[in-house]
C-alpha cells in the first residue's frame, strides 16, 4: 500500500511545490510510483512538470467537490514513473462551495484512499493557507512534510502549524505523524540560519531532515523549462540536494554516487 505525504506550511514561497515536483521525480527515477496531487489554486506544481493548465480537462477540483474519480483526472507526466492530479484556478472557488458539503473535510481521503494500491507515494501539494483544501490535505496523509524558510518569523508560522496538526489528528486523523522539517533556501553561511535551525531541532529532535535545500539558480531556473532540477541540471547543488533528500525519505545512507574522475594528460614535447 502506498504512503500519501502533505507536503503543507501556511506560509507561501517556502518551497512546497519545488519540493514535490523534485522529490516525486527522483523517486520516481529510482523505480518507484508516484502521484502528485496539486491541491494549490495556484498550480505551481502543475507548471512545474510542464504541464499547460488550459489543456487540463479534469483537475482536484473535480475530484474534490465529486464531478470525476481521482482516476479519470489524473495524467501522465513526462518525468519517469509520476502521475499528476493537476489544478487550476477554479480550486479556489473549493472552499465555499465545500461549506455545503457533509464530511468536507474528508473529500480527498475517500477518493485518494481508491488509488493508494497503485502508487508507491502519494505527494499532496498543499495551499499556503489553513482552510479547508488544507486539511483534506492533513486528513487524507500518513505523513507531512513541512518546508521551512531559516528565519526567526519561520518559527511562529511553524509553531501555527503544528496547532492545526494536533487538531487534525485528534479529530480527524489519530496516525498523523510529522515525517519531517524541510529547510529550504537554506544559506548556513548565515548565523541567524543556524540559530533557527538549533531552535527548531530542540523542540522537534529527529523530525529535522539532515538534508538542507540551498539557494540554488538551477532549482529557480527549472520551473520556468517545466522540468524538476534533475531533468535539467543533474549536476547542479539543487539536484544533488533532492537526491540526498530522497535518500532520507526512503532511509538510506546520505550519500551520493561517486563521480568519475576526469583525468587530462600533458602533451611530451
Amino acid at each position: 500500500m502506498g504512503k500519501i505525504i502533505a507536503v503543507a506550511n501556511q506560509k507561501g514561497g517556502v518551497g512546497k511545490s519545488t519540493t514535490v515536483v523534485n522529490l516525486a521525480a527522483y523517486l520516481g527515477s529510482r523505480g518507484f510510483t508516484v502521484l502528485c496531487v496539486d491541491s494549490d489554486p495556484q498550480g505551481n506544481t502543475t507548471t512545474g512538470f510542464g504541464i499547460k493548465k488550459k489543456s487540463v480537462e479534469a483537475t482536484t477540483y473535480d475530484v474534490i467537490i465529486g464531478k470525476k474519480r481521482v482516476q479519470e483526472a489524473v495524467i501522465h507526466t513526462d518525468c519517469e514513473n509520476v502521475s499528476l492530479l493537476p489544478a487550476t484556478e477554479a480550486l479556489a472557488g473549493c472552499e465555499i462551495e465545500l461549506a455545503n458539503f457533509e464530511n468536507r473535510v474528508n473529500r480527498l481521503k475517500m477518493q485518494l484512499l481508491t488509488c493508494k494500491l497503485d502508487y508507491d507515494y502519494i505527494f499532496i501539494d498543499c495551499p499556503p493557507a489553513l482552510g479547508t483544501i488544507t486539511i483534506n490535505g492533513l486528513v487524507a496523509c500518513d505523513t507531512i512534510i513541512v518546508p521551512m524558510l531559516a528565519e526567526f518569523y519561520a518559527l511562529e508560522g511553524l509553531s501555527q502549524l503544528v496547532n492545526t496538526i494536533k487538531i487534525v489528528k485528534s479529530n480527524y486523523n489519530p496516525a498523523l505523524e510529522i515525517e519531517g522539517i524541510l529547510f529550504t533556501m537554506f544559506d548556513g553561511r548565515l548565523n541567524v540560519a543556524n540559530d533557527v535551525v538549533e531552535e527548531v531541532e530542540k523542540y522537534f529532535p529527529d523530525k529535522v531532515f539532515t538534508t538542507k535545500i540551498p539557494r540554488n539558480v538551477r532549482i529557480s531556473e527549472a520551473p520556468s523549462h517545466g522540468k524538476p532540477v534533475m531533468y535539467y541540471d543533474k549536476a547542479s547543488k539543487g539536484a544533488e540536494a533532492y537526491e540526498l533528500l530522497g535518500h532520507e525519505i526512503l532511509g538510506e545512507p546520505l550519500e551520493l554516487p561517486k563521480k568519475k574522475k576526469i583525468f587530462s594528460f600533458k602533451r611530451k614535447r
